[in-house]
């Protein structure tokens, strides 16, 4: 007789807060020094973050005592890991030298050089603290050569938390965001004043015939088009290639910058994914890997347009920006990354996917790993066996959130740490151990659930 026990959210999330309940403490206490716990509203795992103690090599150590395979990494920095060698013997070697200075330092030349012989669309490149900050000066130096107002961007598209880029970066139910072949540009926060909104031109995912009607009518106020190839933050959207090839054709007839922000994607391939696509852009936005764990972002782009930041028609410049130690861990991260590496780490990726959705659908069941197939990927438990996701309202619309959240906070109780919004990210010391066990453990959860 079978007295198993179906597996829901409310059964989930409870076992979740006795595992964590440390965590639960301490973003209690902790709000009586910061808004929320902690200063990353992502941190949230369902009803409250986990605080990491430690990490080694592809395992984080919380402060409840628990071990997991980090599957989040950092939401997708950490491609080599935790502790790495590389990178503890560069930040080493690099201290006694002195942190933080008001002067250049090599290392900068070094990792620019590293970057423009990866992607060949790149000429030259400027260090910021983020890649929230290179998408804002991307937007910029796309302005300043231009001479034009607005920017484009699609629904679901995440570039950083700033004023301009912060529209229309999610659907929400209650919310008015226009029909689906135009749709409306809505602020992410309050905060943003309609002014900014108006500059910003949304566009429908993966449908060049209304994206290109849009961009015609705007073309004349348009600067650029900032685009992930596939999305993240937004939620896992993968770009159909042949749609990015007609938005390079059609950005170029209209004299439109084209940006690809690939701070999560340069992990897709030793060129970034525009190389696996083989498209290139006029900009690149670039972050996460490239500081090897440290905050590091950068804009690459063609010497044309990066001139602008010479004679007088852009400024960019912070602080922090080209900061020694981030230099040092990125060159470090970047050297350890050869193709050989990332074609493994891939494959392992593909792997999950393959094995995950071939037994899923020996078995009718609605759940699914999605993609473009590199160590970036999404899961979600489907509505119905077979729907598509190919643009951000199917997220909305075609995803189980319920299910879906169930699943995140079982592999955490399980021992994964993924990212709670349904994505996770491989990282370079997971062994073929560790794949077994995550795609054995998915197979239970999506079992239970039923």
């Amino acid at each position: 007789m079978n007295t198993q026990t179906t597996l829901t959210l409310e059964t989930a999330q409870e076992k979740f807060t006795e595992r964590f309940k440390v965590s639960a403490k301490m973003t209690e206490d902790n709000r009586k020094a910061i808004p929320g716990g902690y200063s990353r509203t992502t941190f949230n795992f369902g009803p409250h973050a986990i605080y990491a103690r430690e990490g080694k090599g592809a395992y984080i150590e919380t402060v409840d005592g628990h071990r997991l395979l980090d599957l989040n990494n950092n939401f997708t920095v950490n491609i080599l890991g935790h502790s790495h060698e590389a990178l503890q013997e560069a930040i080493t070697a690099a201290l006694p030298t002195g942190i933080s200075f008001g002067n250049p330092v090599e290392e900068e030349r070094r990792l620019a050089d590293l970057l423009i012989d990866r992607m060949p669309s790149i000429e030259l490149v400027r260090f910021t603290c983020s890649a929230t900050e290179a998408a804002m000066g991307a937007v910029r130096i796309a302005r300043a050569y231009t001479g034009k107002t607005k920017i484009a961007k699609f629904e679901g598209g995440y570039h950083g938390f700033s004023d301009t880029l912060s529209v229309s970066g999610h659907v929400h139910p209650d919310h008015d965001h226009g029909p689906d072949d135009a749709p409306k540009s809505t602020p992410e926060s309050g905060g943003i004043p309609q002014s900014v909104v108006n500059d910003v031109v949304v566009l429908p995912q993966n449908d060049i015939e209304d994206s290109a009607k849009i961009l015609r009518e705007n073309a004349t106020d348009l600067a650029c088009l900032i685009m992930e190839l596939e999305s993240g933050a937004g939620g896992v959207i993968t770009l159909d290639t042949d749609f990015v090839k007609e938005l390079r054709e059609l950005t170029q007839e209209l004299g439109i910058v084209l940006i690809f922000d690939e701070t999560i994607t340069l992990r897709a391939g030793y060129h970034g994914l525009q190389g696996e696509m083989n498209v290139a852009p006029d900009m690149t936005v670039m972050g996460k890997i490239i500081g090897g764990g440290f905050p590091l972002g950068a804009i690459g782009g063609s010497g044309e347009i990066m001139r602008v930041l010479e004679d007088g028609r852009a400024n960019i410049s912070g602080t922090h920006h080209g900061h020694k130690l981030s230099l040092v861990a990125g060159i470090a991260c970047m050297e350890a990354l050869t193709e050989e590496i990332l074609d493994d780490l891939n494959a392992k990726a593909e792997r999950i996917m393959s094995e995950v959705n071939a037994w899923a659908k020996e078995r009718d069941l609605p759940f699914t790993v999605f993609g473009y197939g590199f160590s970036h990927l999404g899961y979600a438990y489907l509505k119905d066996v077979g729907l598509p996701l190919k643009n951000h309202r199917h997220h909305l619309t075609h995803i189980d959130g319920e299910k879906t959240q169930t699943v995140s906070l079982e592999l955490a109780n399980r021992g994964f740490f993924p990212v709670h919004r349904g994505e996770f990210s491989l990282s370079t010391p997971m062994t073929d151990e560790d794949i077994d066990s995550f795609i054995e453990t998915l197979k239970a959860i999506v079992t239970e659930i039923g």
